[in-house]
């Protein structure tokens, strides 16, 4: 990062991962930060995050040659106005919102083409708050950019300089594309995971029996129902025609199915899974979405005392920090026993390893 100055409006979970990203890359950027809960800037700068603690929307940011709006999709918006006079000449401003057409309609309405570039970072935690932010949360992200219609090339450039020097991985969309996509791949998953688990509550009988027998897959599907309620209400709100559409679509699939099923016509109700596999297993790996991934396995062990015990001492003894275990009570998708998650997708990996050198039984939950 060649940028000397940099501020953050808001520096929660997402924020703070990239002020914690840009300082881990180069000690010497200088970082302001304004947020109303100003127990938690004090505690960035104690971490030696944050340089200075701004009070408010005024003269320092003239300082500033990148401000980040790091504040929920809707006050992003309504922060423009407020920095608008402290822009210095070549200043880029810049946002982590994950709608972007309400933004860039925000910027053409108060002529800040000449210096808006858009920004939503694919990665996201079950946790929020600058408490729960990393210097690694980023990294092996997307970072889509949505430039304006004046945003210059190099405008461009320091944006994905600030995505590769976090560890992400930049690329460049139309902002009316971005949310298209985003609609399908993001927004109505989580959608649809909400309302099938209100749908499984309000189908289940008084002794809650389908909560007592939801594991394994279907908390699986609907993992991402956890999120929080006041961001998805602002991201539907923020991209509603985009997700009406895909919506709309969604339910003429889902009758389309109704209609196989009723007819039992075997070769359809095949394919619907044949295909829906095929592309599935083609989606990479590599690449993190907008919701924290889980680096879990399972494994097969007996239920004997002791045993959980024994587990967590082997992965101790190497410095492996384990996030969870739970027990599978459902295992008829072919888990084991346990399912244990961990922090990060390398200590999920030296813990295979580690088993499998004590010859336990490891399923694989990808």
């Amino acid at each position: 990062m060649t940028d000397s100055t940099i501020a953050f409006i808001g520096l929660g979970l997402i924020g703070g991962s990239i002020a914690r990203g840009l300082k881990r890359d180069n000690p010497n950027i200088k970082i302001m930060a304004y947020m109303r809960t100003r127990s938690k800037l004090e505690q960035a700068q104690r971490d030696g995050i944050v340089d200075t603690v701004l009070t408010g929307i005024g003269d320092e940011l003239r300082e500033c040659d990148m401000i980040f709006l790091c504040t929920p999709v809707e006050y992003n918006a309504q922060y423009l106005s407020s920095v608008k006079p402290y822009l210095k000449p070549g200043a880029v401003l810049t946002d982590v919102g994950s709608t972007k057409t309400n933004i860039h309609e925000e910027v053409i309405r108060l002529g800040l083409e000449d210096s808006f570039v858009g920004g939503h970072p694919m990665a996201g935690s079950e946790k929020t708050g600058y408490e729960n932010s990393t210097d690694h949360l980023l990294e092996n992200a997307y970072y889509i950019i949505t430039p304006s219609a004046h945003s210059s090339q190099d405008q461009i450039d320091r944006l994905v300089e600030v995505a590769t020097a976090i560890g992400s991985m930049p690329l460049v969309l139309d902002y009316r594309e971005h949310d298209r996509i985003t609609a399908a791949i993001s927004h109505l998953p989580h959608i649809v995971a909400s309302s099938l688990v209100n749908l499984v509550k309000a189908a289940d009988d008084p002794m809650e029996h389908m909560k007592q027998l939801a594991a394994g897959g279907f908390k699986d599907l609907t993992r991402i129902a956890s999120s929080s309620p006041d961001m998805w209400e602002q991201i539907c709100i923020t991209n509603s025609d985009h997700i009406a559409d895909i919506l709309e679509r969604y339910i003429q699939s889902l009758t389309e199915i109704l209609d196989r099923v009723r007819d039992r016509d075997h070769k359809a109700i095949h394919d619907l899974f044949d295909d829906s596999r095929a592309y599935r297993d083609s989606v990479p790996e590599k690449a993190r979405g907008s919701v924290e991934p889980d680096y879990s396995f399972t494994i097969d062990i007996v239920d004997e005392p002791g045993s959980i015990s024994t587990l967590s001492v082997i992965l101790a003894a190497k410095g492996i920090n384990i996030r969870n275990i739970g027990i599978n009570h459902n295992r008829e998708h072919g888990e084991g026993t346990l399912r244990v998650s961990f922090y990060t997708e390398a200590a999920m990996e030296m813990a295979w390893q580690q088993l499998r050198k004590y010859n336990y039984e490891l399923i694989s939950n990808s």
